[in-house]
This record gives structure tokens, C-alpha cells and sequence, in this order.
């Protein structure tokens, strides 16, 4: 006898033997055993999660010799002949390989007639969103108001295709990925049943590769024990798929963690040998990232996955939750250019060392190890979370933060202060700070309130508290403690600004001006001539002031 593959030798014959999908298996079994039988249904899913197959056995359960059941026999020969596929009131069609409207004719010339074997005539149309638009025209009639013998099963991966007339006749259900921990379970019973020597690590990958398709997972489990000569080894098996070994990824977490470039070049170096899939390394990179992700927010690691939790953890507390985010972010779209870069390996090197670039960083590695490790360390609970927001919300500002302390030098060597302290006008002090970017936005819209001690007090306006963060916070800092030669923190409360912010202060001054080019150009001689000669006015909103970049590019 041939071989028959895994995917056609362990397709279900019963709805006990489907993996997952209850909630179709529940309504479509209430229905057999109440017998509120509807003339059509449409199931809807990704491919190799059971659509079919449950097609098959509920037209087996309409049609088996012991009555209407949600648990056919198997033994009767309406069962076998539907098992074998050669029951004759069972009409399988392709509707990709049968899209025109003639076919659909020929197909609907015979619904009139009553079932020759069986108690129902079945019409199994698989990926019925292929048919042509008239061939839907053509069904609908039918569809609507089929003979009482008569039932409509439709199979499709693409519902949205299928036109709303159609969608309203059928009931429709919508089948589920399986998720890998289901898969696992049913390829351990079958390597099991099988008698296949297998290790569970193996089969993990495989039910990971076949993306919520069981039927895939067959097919991969099939190659797995052709591969690897009947002991499905997980070495062999990730060499089949080309995944990348875990601790291969987990070090270029590390890595990233430690804002180690070399190390990660050295890992991509190690994992180059074994001609992997990089576009799958970005996957599983991703994966991790989303893990940890999880466990800063709620503290735990979901135990189907498989992971290190300890590993997890260490990562949550070294990488900073705004970091997370953005490694992933910069992952996902890594994987998605892949193809444009000149070659994989290349592209992914460029994706890492992406990540490193655009990482937030203070002004010294120590200043922002300090950082990662106050913003990454994982909350207890959701509910303790919520009463850290309120209380920050409350407070309504960002407590004072300290800039890093300088580097140590001699006892006997003495630091003069740049500059002497003197109440600043912040406007004209601002143009001195070594301040760029936001940090820079975010000090102009700030006013001078008061020092204390070694504190620098500012207000920002509620309407600019967006550019507030504790890395910009201690920028400013930074930028205050260099240009005044001594150690400063700067507080920012949200408030009513009672002074002039240097925002304001600038397009003060830029209106003042604008108002003064045009009272010059009313008094000028020469305007007024032109007004008295030719009726002409003068566009109050073309006019601008001269200023010095505006004067040297003239």
C-alpha cells in the first residue's frame, strides 16, 4: 500500500477529533442534536485550520445511517463512503478551478432532484470567493430558497470577496488560528501514535513555523521525519526551517541592552555560518522584545511560551520600556525592508545598529544605565500602576532630576566655575546653553522662577507639557551645570506662567517689528506718492522687517 501523508491519514472523521474551534463545533452540534438544521453555511478561516474537514463530517453527521447526529458513526456506509470520498450526495467543487457561470448552471441542473443515496444532497463549494460575478448571480436565487433536501456548505479564506447578497443567506462562522501550544499537542500525539522518537523542543518549532495551520504543521512534520531520518531532533529541524538557535537572539539582547555594537556584529558573524533566515531572526527578535514588553507592564511571562522567565526579567530590568518600544518598532520594520537592502545579512546588521543609534541616551553611559533601570524596572500589579500615574497627575510635575556626577579628578586640582551665578534674564542665558532639539524647545517655553541652593526652578505652560520628559529635563540640567561650572537640578512645574517665556519673547519682539516696517512704509515719502497716484494700498500681510540674515542675503 502507498504511503498516505500524516495531513490526510489524521484529518479528523468526527467533530471530537478537531483540534480547537469549539465555538463552531458547540453551535454547529446544538444544531444536529435539535435538528434546526439552516440551508447554508459558510465557514471562513486561514488555511489548514479545519474548514473543510468540518464540512466533511457535519455532511457525514446529515447523512448518517443511525439519523441526524452530532455523533456519526463511522461504521455505517453513508460514513465510510464519505471518508473515502466517493459518496454520491456529497458534490465537492473547486470553485477556483470552476469559476465561470456555465459551470455554475451545469451545477445547479441537478439541485431539483432528490438524493440518490443519502438523506440530504450536500454542495461542498471550496473557496467559493474564486467565482465569477455571475456565477454568484446565478447561485443566489438558489441559495435563497434551496429544495428542503438540499444544504449548502462554503468554504473560503477571503470573505470579504464574497458579495453581501451571498453573506446574507449563510450563516457564517469564522474559524480560528491554532495556536502552538494546540498544534504541539496534536503532533506529540501523532509522533506518538506513530511510533516517531521525537524531542518536544522540535515539535515547539515546528508548530511555531506553521503559523495557526495544523495542516502545515503536518506537512512540516512529514519533512521533519524524511530530514531527520525518523528522530525529529530540534538541531535538525532548525536547520531544516533555518530558524536561528534561541541563545543566538537572546545575546543580541544583551547586546543591545549593553550598547555593545561589536557584540552584536560578532553575533550576526557566529549565526552567518549557518546560512540562516534573517528575515526569521527579525521575527524571533521581535518576539522576545514583545516579551518583555509583557512582563514590564504586568510582571509575568505567559507559561505557553516557552521562554526563560529569569532571562525575561533580567532583560525588563536592563532595558528601559521606552527602549523596548522602539527596538521593536525599528524590528518590525527591519523585517518588512529586508528585501530592499543590498543583501540580508547586511540589512539586518543595518536594523541593529539602528536600533543603537535612535536609542534615548543621557549625557554619560552612567547617567543613562541610571535611567533604564528606574523607567524598566517591572510593576507589580496594573493596580499599582494606576496609583503611580494619579499620584504623578496630582503633583503635576516632574520632580527635580540630577544631572550625573562630573568625573573625579586629584585632590589638589581645583575646578574654577565657568561662569559666576547671577539672576539670569533666561531669555539671553538660553542663547549661551550648549541646548539643541526638543530640549531646546522645551527650555523656550519656560520661564525663570527662582534658585534655591543647588535647584533652578522653571514653569512650563500646560499647553507645552508634551515636550516634557525626564531626559529633556536633564539636559537642561546638563547644559546649566556646564555653562556655570557647578553641580545644578533643574525642577519644572506645570502651571500658569506669570513671566515671559523666551517663545514669547521672540514673536513679541518679531510683531513689534512687523508693526514698526509698516508704520515706516505709511510714513515713507515714496508710498505715499504711489498711493496718491495710482489709488494703490499697501498688503498689511506681504510686509516683513528687515533683518540681519535677511539683509545678507539680499
Amino acid at each position: 500500500m502507498s504511503y498516505l501523508v500524516l495531513a490526510r491519514k489524521w484529518r479528523p472523521k468526527n467533530f471530537l477529533e478537531t483540534v480547537g474551534q469549539e465555538h463552531v463545533l458547540k453551535a454547529l452540534s446544538n444544531a444536529l442534536d435539535t435538528e434546526r438544521l439552516h440551508h447554508a453555511y459558510l465557514f471562513a478561516g486561514t488555511r489548514g485550520v479545519g474548514k473543510t474537514t468540518i464540512a466533511r463530517v457535519f455532511a457525514k453527521a446529515l447523512n448518517c445511517d443511525t439519523g441526524i447526529t452530532s455523533k456519526p458513526c463511522g461504521e455505517c456506509s453513508a460514513c465510510k463512503e464519505i471518508d473515502e470520498g466517493r459518496f454520491v450526495d456529497l458534490i465537492e467543487v473547486d470553485a477556483a478551478s470552476k469559476t465561470k457561470v456555465d459551470d455554475t448552471r451545469e451545477l445547479l441542473n441537478n439541485v431539483q432532484y432528490a438524493p440518490a443515496r443519502g438523506r440530504f444532497k450536500v454542495y461542498l463549494i471550496d473557496e467559493v470567493h474564486m467565482l465569477s460575478k455571475s456565477s454568484f448571480n446565478a447561485l443566489l436565487k438558489t441559495l435563497e430558497e434551496p429544495p428542503p433536501h438540499v444544504k449548502f456548505l462554503l468554504a473560503t479564506t477571503d470573505p470579504q470577496k464574497l458579495p453581501v447578497t451571498v453573506l446574507s443567506r449563510c450563516l457564517q462562522f469564522n474559524l480560528k488560528r491554532l495556536t502552538p501550544a494546540l498544534i504541539r499537542e496534536r503532533l506529540e500525539l501523532i509522533c506518538n501514535e506513530e511510533s516517531i522518537q521525537f524531542e518536544l523542543s522540535a515539535l515547539t518549532m515546528i508548530a511555531r513555523a506553521a503559523d495557526g495551520s495544523l495542516r502545515d504543521a503536518l506537512s512540516l512534520l512529514d519533512q521533519a521525519i524524511a530530514f531527520c531520518g525518523g528522530n525529529v531532533a530540534e538541531d535538525s529541524v532548525a536547520s531544516m526551517l533555518g530558524t536561528i538557535d534561541r541563545q543566538h537572539v537572546g545575546r543580541l539582547v544583551s547586546f543591545l541592552a549593553s550598547d555593545d555594537a561589536p557584540g552584536l556584529m560578532s553575533v550576526i558573524a557566529e549565526i552567518d555560518e549557518q546560512f540562516p533566515d534573517y528575515g526569521r531572526l527579525l521575527e524571533d527578535l521581535s518576539r522576545i522584545l514583545q516579551r518583555i514588553a509583557v512582563y514590564q507592564s504586568v510582571g509575568v511571562v505567559d507559561q505557553e511560551d516557552e521562554v526563560d522567565e529569569a532571562e525575561i526579567a533580567d532583560f525588563a530590568e536592563r532595558i528601559s520600556a521606552e527602549d523596548v518600544q522602539l527596538f521593536y518598532q525599528i524590528a518590525l520594520l527591519g523585517k518588512r525592508d529586508i528585501h530592499l537592502a543590498p543583501d540580508p545579512r547586511s540589512g539586518t546588521e543595518m536594523t541593529l545598529l539602528r536600533m543603537l543609534t535612535f536609542q534615548p541616551s543621557g549625557p554619560t553611559a552612567e547617567g543613562q544605565g541610571q535611567l533604564k533601570r528606574q523607567v524598566g524596572t517591572p510593576r507589580p500589579s496594573n493596580d499599582g500602576h494606576r496609583h503611580a500615574k494619579s499620584e504623578v497627575s496630582a503633583q503635576k510635575s516632574v520632580p527635580a532630576m540630577q544631572s550625573p556626577a562630573p568625573v573625579a579628578k586629584e585632590p589638589t586640582t581645583t575646578i574654577a566655575p565657568a561662569t559666576a551665578w547671577q539672576e539670569p534674564e533666561w531669555s539671553d542665558l538660553l542663547g549661551k546653553l550648549a541646548l539643541s532639539g526638543v530640549s531646546r524647545q522645551l527650555a523656550s517655553n519656560c520661564a525663570y522662577i527662582r534658585r534655591d541652593s543647588k535647584t533652578i526652578h522653571l514653569s512650563l505652560d500646560g499647553r507645552s507639557e508634551s515636550y516634557l520628559t525626564r531626559s529633556r529635563q536633564t539636559a537642561i540640567a546638563d547644559a546649566l551645570s556646564q555653562y556655570f561650572g557647578e553641580e545644578l537640578r533643574v525642577d519644572i512645574s506645570i502651571g500658569a506662567v506669570a513671566d515671559e517665556t523666551p517663545v514669547q519673547k521672540d514673536a513679541r519682539q518679531e510683531s513689534e517689528a512687523i508693526d514698526d516696517a509698516r508704520a515706516g512704509l505709511e510714513a515713507d515719502p515714496n508710498v505715499k506718492a504711489l498711493k496718491d497716484m495710482f489709488g494703490a494700498e499697501l498688503v498689511a500681510d506681504s510686509v516683513e522687517p528687515i533683518t540681519n540674515n535677511s539683509a545678507n542675503q539680499e
